[in-house]
Parts: C-alpha cells; structure tokens; sequence
C-alpha cells in the first residue's frame, strides 16, 4: 500500500551528523509510513506525490543520516516543496537501526549484512511500476551516512540510477565500485566538515571507525568512470553565512553523463540551503540550496 505523507513543509532548524543522532531546534515531525516485506523484515518509507499529478515526472530516493528517519529527511531538505513545485514524486526510505548497509562495516545493518542494496532497488522497482514511472527518470540523493549509501547505489546499480547527487558523503576506502554504465554524479562536500573528512582517512560515527575516500578522490573517481573531460570552475557567493562554494563541472561525459562538485569553503557537515544547525556540525551555506540544485541537476540528466 502507498502512503502519501502529511507532513507539514517547513524546514526543521537541524543539521545532521553521519554517526550521531539527529540534532534538532524542533521534534521531527510524525509522519505515517507505508511498508513492506524485504529479507524477512518489514521494512518503512514514506512517499510524497504531489496533489493532482497522476503520473510523476520523475522519483527521487532521498537517503537519511545515521541516527535519523525518512521523516526528518524530509523536513530538513524540504523535497516535498521542490517536488511539488515540479511534479515529481519523492520517497524517505528508512534504515534499519536508523543507518544504511553502506558497505562501510561501520553500522549495525552492514555487521547484520543487511541487503539495503537490494531493498532500495525493490521499492524502487514497486514505485517505478505503481505509479508509472519511465525507468531512466529514477535518481537518488542522501545526507552522510545516506550519501554513503547512494554513492553505493551509483555503484551497485548504475542500470537503475540514472544520477546521485551525495552530500556529505563518500564511499568507504575498501567498497568496491564498478557501475554498468556511467552514472551522472552532483557530489557537495564542506572543506571543513568535521564527520566525514572532506581529505578522507579515518572517521568515527554512530555505528563505529571506518576509513572513507575523500571528496576530491571520490569526484576523480567518477569522472575516471564516466570518462570526463577535464572540469570548469565557477564561484557561487554566500550571504550570510560566510561561506562561498567552489564549483567544478566536468561535461560532457560518456552518455551524455556529468560530474559536478561543490566544495562549501569553510563548510560543515551540512545541507547547503537549509537552516544553520548547532556549531558542532559547522556553518552551512545559502550560496545554493541543494534540494533545488540537485532536482535542476536530475531533470537534466535522466536518461
């Protein structure tokens, strides 16, 4: 059964961290969820279709942080509004023990071998079916351990995901990553963000140590995959929050594909757009929103 969400569509003042529990200026908001059965488990997500649109555009997969739910996803990156701005459909999947089997060995699905792989790639084909969706207009995004988990999912099943837009998060140094095709990639990442270190190396979060590759290494990566042309780079300017992003966009790639990152000067463990959050994750940025730029990015790159 498919469950429309209610939930209200303001922005809650968080920020959150990749291992640590949700950090919040207001409780996450209550939201029915629909589910179903996958490896043995129920498994919950909440699904947003915009009112009056009986065939959605597009579906965004949209990844939580450790420690937090499909819910508070949704009220931090307020996709609900960019969705129905757009009329595509948007799904807030949730982790087991609020994580993602992300292949890090650093949460409790991935030391359970959790098939999060497999169960995103089901929903997925159930919504894709349910409400009529063209397959190659299936994208996903996620915050941290969320990030993590789509840049796995670029990954793993490059046939189903036709681009990922990650922020703050890599993937881990030993997880493997041989996509079937090339996978157009929005990666953002703070050059000060003090979870997942935008150098890579060692970090500790909720579920415990791992070693991750660095933002600038992960975006070589892609563009080695995707057979890019060297990048351009452009300045966007903050107000505010004195931060400004570096941007680089490597296009056009092999099928038509891109790699775009966004490096946040100064930048924390953050959502760009979003409402600044307590200073142990660091200071965000509104040089850009990254639910807007990263549906702009999708509607551009499906296949």
């Amino acid at each position: 059964m498919l469950t429309l969400s209610t939930r209200p569509r303001a922005r809650i003042a968080t920020l959150l961290a990749c291992g640590l529990t949700l950090l919040a200026a207001a409780p996450a908001p209550v939201a029915s969820a629909a589910s179903f059965d996958f490896g043995g488990a129920a498994r919950t997500y909440v699904l947003h279709v915009p009112a009056g649109v009986e065939r959605p555009s597009a579906l965004v997969v949209n990844l939580h942080a450790a420690g937090a739910n499909g819910g508070a996803q949704a009220a931090l990156t307020h996709y609900d509004a960019v969705a129905d701005a757009h009329g595509f459909a948007v799904v807030y999947p949730d982790g087991i023990d609020a994580s993602w089997a992300d292949g890090r060995g650093a949460s409790v699905p991935d030391r359970q071998r959790v098939d999060d792989v497999g169960f995103l790639s089901a929903l997925v084909g159930r919504l894709v079916t349910d409400l009529g969706i063209a397959p190659g207009r299936v994208f996903v995004t996620g915050l941290s351990a969320g990030a993590f988990m789509a840049n796995r999912l670029a990954c793993d099943r490059a046939d189903l995901f036709a681009a990922v837009a990650p922020v703050a998060g890599t993937l881990g140094a030993g997880v493997p990553c041989n996509p079937s095709r090339p996978v157009s990639v929005f990666e953002t990442h703070g050059s000060a963000d003090p979870i997942v270190p935008y150098g890579g190396g060692g970090m500790t979060g909720r579920g415990g140590t791992s070693t991750v590759l660095g933002a600038p290494t992960m975006v070589d990566r892609w563009r080695q995959v995707d057979g890019c042309p060297p990048p351009v780079d452009d300045t966007l300017f903050a107000v505010g929050y004195g931060t400004q992003v570096q941007r680089s966009t490597s296009a056009p790639c092999a099928a038509g594909t891109a790699v775009v990152f966004s490096r946040v000067d100064g930048g924390g463990h953050t959502w760009p757009g979003a409402p600044a959050g307590p200073g142990s994750v660091g200071p965000t940025t509104n040089a850009f929103d990254a639910s807007e730029a990263s549906w702009q990015f999708f509607d551009s790159h499906g296949r």
